[in-house]
C-alpha cells in the first residue's frame, strides 16, 4: 500500500505541479523520497522566502499551482515572505508546512506556533491534510488557489502523516481547477457601451487582471479600431506594445508626471482589469467618471465617481468591445505620440558615467524578444517599469502587489525552470542581491544559465531618495564603508565587473552564451534616479506621491 507522502506527490503531479521548492526537515524526508520518481522535482533553496517566491512565479507564469514547503516555526515564518507574494501578486500556490501531531498541538513544543493562524491573513484558505481525505482536500485546495482571483492556499502536514498508509477514498473524482469568473450580463455591457458613446476623451487603462484573462487579440482589435490612448499598470506590461500609436505609458513608475498629462485630459476613464493592489485609483484618477471592468467590484472611496461597474470574465468584455462601432472621440494621437517620445527620450538620455538606464538599454539590445526579464524591488524597478519594452504579457516578471526586495533572483530561477528554452536575465540592486545571494548556490547546483545583472551603487537608493524628498540627510542606507574589492565569484557563480557601456554589452553578450549562471556587477552612478522617479502621479498634487513608491 502506498504512503500518504507518495499519494500526495502523485496528486501534485496530477494538478500540474512540476517543481516543489523549499528547505527540508526530518518530517519532510518521506515526501522527498517520493519525489525521487521525477514526476515532481524537489528544488532545495537557500531560504524558505526564496522557495515561496519561486512557487509564486511558477504559478504566475503557468496558471497552474506553484508549490513550496517550510518546516515548523521559523521555516513557516520565513516561507510567509514568499507566500505573501502569491497573495498580493495574484498567483496560485500550494504552501505546505510541517505541524505538530494532533496530540501535541495544544502543548508546548519546540519550534511550534499556530501555522493555521499564521497563514490565515496571507492565503485564500488554510487547512490540515489528513489520511482519510487527502484527495478531497487537495482537490479543493487546487480549486481555491486557481479560481479567480488566484492566490495561495496553506496546507498543514502533521509531522507523523507522511509515512502513514494511504487510505483509498470512496467516489474518487478527477482533479479540477478553479473556474474563471462568469460572463457579465448583456445589460451591463450595453450600459458600458452607452457611457463610452457619451465620452469625448475616453482613456483606456489596463491592469494585472487582463494578463490572466486572455482574449488579447480582441483587446488589440478594440485598441486598433478605436485609437484610444492606453495607460498600463506595471504588471500589465506587454498588453500593448510601447511602439503602438495609442501607448501612453505606465502609471506609478518613472516620469509618471508625463503620463499624468494625458490622464488629466481624459473626460472618462475605462479601467479594465485594473487591480488596485498595484496602485489605488484615488492616487492617479482625475475627477471624471470611472468605468470599472474587472473580475471583482471596484475598491474605491467616495472621492471616485464610479459611473459604471462590469464584473465578470474579461475576455467576454473584450469580444463585446471589439464589435462596437468606432467611437466619436477627440483624442489627438499625434500629440500623445510626441509626449511619449519626450518621455522615452528622458529615460534614455546620454550620461557621462555608467547609469542604470544604460545597463537596461544594453540588456534590451541583447535579450531576444521571447526572453524574460525579472527585476527586483528598488529604485531601478521604477525605471524598468517605464522604460522596458515588453514583447508580450508576462515577459517582464515583477512584483508590484507584494513588492518585496529579494524577489528578482528567485524569480529568475523559477522562470528558467518554467521555460528552459528561453533566455532569462535578472536585474537587481545590490541591496536585493545581498538578501538572496545564497541562491547563487541554487543556481550553480541546478546549472541554470541565467544572467544576473547587479546594479552596484552601495546604497538602498530608493530609501536614500525618499529621505532627501522628506528633508532628511542620508542615514542608515549605505551598504558598504570603504573601498569595494570586486569578487571573482559568489558560491561558484563567476562575476564580471563592468564600468562602461561597452563592457556591459560584452559581459551580457557573453553571459547569454554561457552554459551556466553568471553575474555581471555594474558599478553605476545612481544620479539619474533623482530626475526620473518619485514624480507626482496627479498633476499639481504632491499628495499623489505614494508612500510605497
Amino acid at each position: 500500500m502506498s504512503t500518504i507522502a507518495t499519494a500526495l506527490i502523485d496528486l501534485l503531479a496530477e494538478a500540474g505541479v512540476r517543481h516543489l521548492f523549499g528547505v527540508p526537515s526530518g518530517p519532510w524526508a518521506p515526501y522527498m523520497d517520493a519525489m525521487r520518481t521525477g514526476a515532481v522535482d524537489y528544488v532545495l533553496t537557500s531560504t524558505e522566502a526564496a522557495a515561496g517566491f519561486m512557487a509564486s512565479v511558477c504559478g504566475m507564469l503557468t496558471q497552474r499551482p506553484g508549490a513550496c514547503y517550510g518546516t515548523y516555526g521559523p521555516g513557516a515564518t520565513n516561507l510567509c515572505t514568499g507566500v505573501g507574494s502569491a497573495w498580493l501578486d495574484r498567483a496560485p500556490v500550494l504552501a505546505f508546512t510541517t505541524e505538530g501531531p494532533a496530540n501535541m498541538r495544544q502543548r508546548t513544543l519546540q519550534m511550534q506556533i499556530d501555522h493555521q493562524a499564521l497563514f490565515r491573513p496571507l492565503t485564500k484558505w488554510t487547512t490540515r491534510l489528513q489520511a482519510d481525505n487527502l484527495r478531497q482536500t487537495l482537490r479543493r485546495a487546487v480549486q481555491v488557489a486557481t479560481a479567480e482571483v488566484p492566490g495561495p492556499v496553506h496546507l498543514g502536514l502533521p509531522e507523523d502523516l507522511g509515512p502513514q498508509p494511504c487510505v483509498p477514498e470512496a467516489g474518487t473524482v478527477p482533479m479540477q481547477w478553479g473556474r474563471p469568473a462568469p460572463a457579465p450580463t448583456l445589460e451591463q455591457l450595453q450600459e458600458l457601451a452607452g457611457h463610452l458613446r457619451q465620452a469625448r476623451r475616453p482613456l483606456l487603462v489596463l491592469g494585472l487582471s487582463c494578463v490572466r484573462a486572455g482574449g488579447w487579440e480582441a483587446l488589440r482589435q478594440f485598441v486598433d479600431q478605436q485609437r484610444l490612448p492606453v495607460v498600463l499598470s506595471p504588471m500589465a506590461k506587454g498588453l500593448v506594445r510601447e511602439e503602438h500609436p495609442s501607448y501612453v505609458g505606465v502609471v506609478f513608475h518613472a516620469l509618471s508626471d508625463i503620463v499624468a498629462e494625458t490622464i488629466e485630459e481624459a473626460d472618462t476613464v475605462l479601467a479594465v482589469g485594473y487591480d488596485p493592489v498595484e496602485f489605488n485609483y484615488e492616487a492617479w484618477l482625475p475627477d471624471v467618471p470611472l468605468l470599472h471592468v474587472d473580475t471583482v467590484p471596484a475598491d474605491v472611496d467616495a472621492s471616485c465617481r464610479l459611473a459604471c461597474e462590469v464584473v465578470g470574465d474579461l475576455a467576454t468584455v473584450w469580444h463585446f468591445l471589439a464589435t462596437l462601432p468606432v467611437l466619436a472621440h477627440t483624442w489627438d494621437l499625434e500629440a500623445i505620440g510626441m509626449r511619449r517620445q519626450r518621455m522615452l527620450a528622458q529615460l534614455s538620455a546620454p550620461r557621462t558615467r555608467l547609469a542604470p538606464s544604460q545597463v537596461l538599454g544594453a540588456v534590451q539590445d541583447l535579450l531576444p524578444p521571447n526572453g524574460f526579464l525579472t527585476c527586483d524591488v528598488g529604485a531601478h524597478t521604477h525605471l524598468i517599469g517605464q522604460a522596458w519594452r515588453t514583447a508580450a504579457p508576462g515577459h517582464l516578471v515583477m512584483t508590484n502587489g507584494w513588492s518585496s526586495m529579494g524577489f528578482g533572483i528567485p524569480a529568475a530561477l523559477a522562470t528558467k525552470l518554467c521555460y528552459p528554452e528561453r533566455q532569462v536575465v535578472c536585474i537587481t540592486g545590490d541591496g536585493g542581491f545581498l538578501m538572496m545571494v545564497g541562491e547563487m548556490a541554487t543556481a550553480a547546483r541546478l546549472g541554470l544559465p541565467v544572467v544576473f545583472v547587479v546594479l552596484v551603487d552601495h546604497h538602498l537608493q530608493l530609501i536614500t531618495l525618499k529621505q532627501g524628498h522628506q528633508g532628511f540627510p542620508c542615514y542608515g542606507t549605505p551598504l558598504r564603508s570603504g573601498a569595494y574589492p570586486p569578487p571573482s565569484h559568489y558560491f561558484g557563480v563567476p562575476v564580471t565587473t563592468v564600468r562602461t557601456v561597452a563592457e556591459v554589452h560584452d559581459a551580457i553578450a557573453q553571459g547569454l552564451r554561457a552554459a551556466g549562471p553568471v553575474i555581471v556587477e555594474a558599478l553605476v552612478d545612481p544620479a539619474e534616479y533623482a530626475d526620473l522617479i518619485l514624480r507626482p502621479h496627479k498633476l499639481g498634487s504632491q499628495a499623489a506621491k505614494s508612500p510605497h513608491a
